[in-house]
C-alpha cells in the first residue's frame, strides 16, 4: 500500500528557512513524478513545485521561484522542497504528492506557518 509521509514543517519568522521532506513507501518511487502542492487559510490547493521521475526536471508556481528547491533522492524514496526567504503567504499546508498517469497518491499534509 502506497504511503507518502511529510516531515519537517513548523513555525518560523518571515525570511527563515525550512526544508521539507517526504519518504515514500510502497511503491516504484523512482518511477513517479513528485509534486508538492500546498493549500493556504481560504484557498485552494496549489501546485507549489514538482519534479520528473529521473529528476531532471522541475518547474515551480510563480510564487516561489528562485526562493523554494524541489530536489529527490531516488535511491532514499525521499523528495524534499526547501524554502527560503519565506513570506507570510508561504503559510499552508503541504501536501507531497507521487503522479504517474492514472496512479496519484498524496501524503497527509503538514503545516507551515510563517509569522513573526
Amino acid at each position: 500500500q502506497a504511503q507518502l509521509v511529510e516531515s519537517g514543517g513548523g513555525l518560523v519568522q518571515p525570511g527563515g528557512s525550512l526544508r521539507l521532506s517526504c519518504v515514500a513507501s510502497g511503491i516504484t518511487f523512482s518511477a513517479y513524478a513528485m509534486n508538492w502542492h500546498r493549500q493556504g487559510p481560504g484557498k485552494e490547493r496549489e501546485l507549489v513545485a514538482g519534479i520528473s521521475s529521473s529528476g531532471g526536471s522541475t518547474n515551480y508556481a510563480d510564487s516561489v521561484k528562485d526562493r523554494f528547491t524541489i530536489s529527490r533522492d531516488n535511491a532514499e524514496n525521499t523528495v524534499y522542497l526547501q524554502m527560503n526567504s519565506l513570506k507570510p503567504e508561504d503559510t499552508g499546508v503541504y501536501y507531497c504528492n507521487a503522479h504517474r498517469g492514472f496512479w496519484n497518491y498524496w501524503g497527509q499534509g503538514i503545516q507551515v506557518t510563517i509569522s513573526s
